[in-house]
């Protein structure tokens, strides 16, 4: 409605009372009025109110029937419906029950009741009205957060992310590096309750273990050396909204134990105060690495991991939902054509093919270089397999299948990627800020990758 009220259309042939229920009403609803079976089936058609307020006695007959003509109609057009009766017109109201009705009560009326009743049949309806509205939009194929992916590996991280949009658990996204996981990280934001408070990323690797504390709780005036000014911490900067927290493997003890404390107490201390701050933060962290393993080698804290491992969802690598590969490179190539207002480029049968018959052991973010690289490499219209022939991607499956030797796809994916960042450490001369400009990384995951294969 305009004015943001739910509406109520009351439909009762006895004057006094109509008008006794609209001033009970008017305060919390738009109310309206209908005093017959042919008044309410017009009012109906004409306008949806939010709940029906049915007298089943109506004229022109007096009857039940009556009645029953116009809880047809509300069904019809879904609307939830509240029957009022005498106590003499028990069975009726009971068989309007039957036929779909939200609840009845017995005249005379009980406000109190009445109020009570309207609240948790509006309540029914809103939730039966989302569940409906989500249930369509799966089946079209919704992708929330600008997620792309009809497999049904994704549909199950789709529902993960409904599940959880509003609730204040912590959320953990595991997954491979290149998956996605800030993009449901900020699709849980967006599809919550808190999608107009702020969203504010940390990605933990980037940052120096001696500045990621400060990053995080903030710090007062002269805490320490070259803190010249008052800094507002990461955790104060979401409050009301979401900390998303990249890298989590990345953490030192004493951070896990100061972040435990801050969602214990859902308070934080900047560095140097002497008091804390209540902050009101969603916390969802991201991690590609094992975790379990880490707690065994003692490296994260046995209480950190199971206070942020409240509810998983695992992010599946592209070869595991590799019919989405089609779909997600004609995505990114209209996006990027797009970005650049250039007329819309497509993918060829052949290529389409090429990119399926792919590992992809980069994931997504490979995927969007490789579509990035062939849109200018490619001079027509159509993007074949000629085109991603010539760049050199083809090599990286069949030498990942080639190495396995028994070991296992993984094992066989993380020998190459030791050997390329290796290689390109040593044509560095071993500069490794260097080494990852050349490979296109930034340096946080440069720094992952160093300490990962301990180079």
């Amino acid at each position: 409605m305009r004015d943001g009220r739910p509406s109520i259309l009351i439909v009762e042939d006895d004057a006094q009372l109509a008008g006794q229920l609209k001033w009970a009403l008017a305060k919390e609803y738009k109310v309206a009025h209908a005093g017959s079976r042919d008044s309410a089936i017009q009012s109906l058609r004409s306008g949806a109110p939010d709940l029906v307020l049915l007298d089943l006695c109506l004229p022109p007959g007096n009857v039940p029937d009556e009645g029953f003509r116009v809880l047809e109609e509300a069904k019809a057009k879904k609307l939830t419906v509240v029957v009022m009766s005498a106590l003499e017109e028990r069975e009726p109201a009971l068989r309007a029950i039957e036929r779909g009705a939200y609840d009845f009560f017995v005249k005379p009326v009980d406000m109190h009741a009445l109020r009570i009743v309207i609240h948790r049949a509006l309540e029914r309806q809103a939730l039966e009205r989302e569940n409906r509205m989500l249930r369509e939009r799966l089946r079209k194929g919704f992708k929330p957060g600008g997620l792309v992916g009809n497999s049904a590996a994704m549909r199950e991280v789709y529902d993960a992310i409904h599940r959880v949009a509003d609730s204040p658990l912590t959320v953990t996204i595991r997954g491979e590096s290149g998956t996605g996981k800030s993009l449901v990280a900020r699709a849980i934001h967006e599809a919550g309750v808190r999608s107009e408070k702020p969203f504010v990323p940390v990605h933990c690797a980037a940052l120096p273990e001696t500045l990621l504390e400060a990053e995080l709780f903030g710090h007062e005036k002269g805490a320490f050396t070259g803190a010249s000014h008052v800094r507002v911490g990461r955790f104060e900067a979401a409050s009301g909204g979401t900390l998303f927290l990249d890298e989590l493997g990345c953490l030192d003890q004493t951070i896990q134990i100061k972040l435990l404390r801050v969602l214990e107490e859902r308070s934080v201390e900047r560095l140097g105060a002497n008091r804390s701050k209540p902050v009101d933060v969603r916390l969802i962290v991201a991690t590609n690495e094992n975790l379990e393993e880490k707690v065994r080698r003692r490296e994260l804290r046995e209480d950190f991991f199971f206070r942020v491992m409240v509810f998983p969802i695992l992010v599946p690598p592209l070869r595991d939902r590799i019919e989405d590969v089609p779909l997600l490179a004609e995505h990114f190539l209209t996006e990027l054509c797009e970005a650049r207002g250039a007329p819309v480029k497509r993918l060829s049968e052949d290529a389409r093919v090429e990119l399926i018959s792919h590992d992809w052991p980069g994931n997504v973010r490979e995927l969007r270089n490789l579509i990035e690289t062939a849109a200018l490499v490619c001079d027509g219209e159509t993007i074949g397999a000629e085109h991603l022939k010539r760049i050199p991607f083809r090599g990286r499956a069949e030498q990942a299948r080639a190495g396995i030797n028994g070991e296992g796809f993984k094992a066989a994916v993380e020998a190459y990627e030791r050997q390329v960042l290796e290689e390109a450490i040593r044509a560095a001369g071993g500069v490794k800020a260097k080494a990852a400009r050349a490979l296109e990384l930034d340096p946080g995951q440069m720094k992952y990758l160093v300490r990962k294969y301990d180079l």
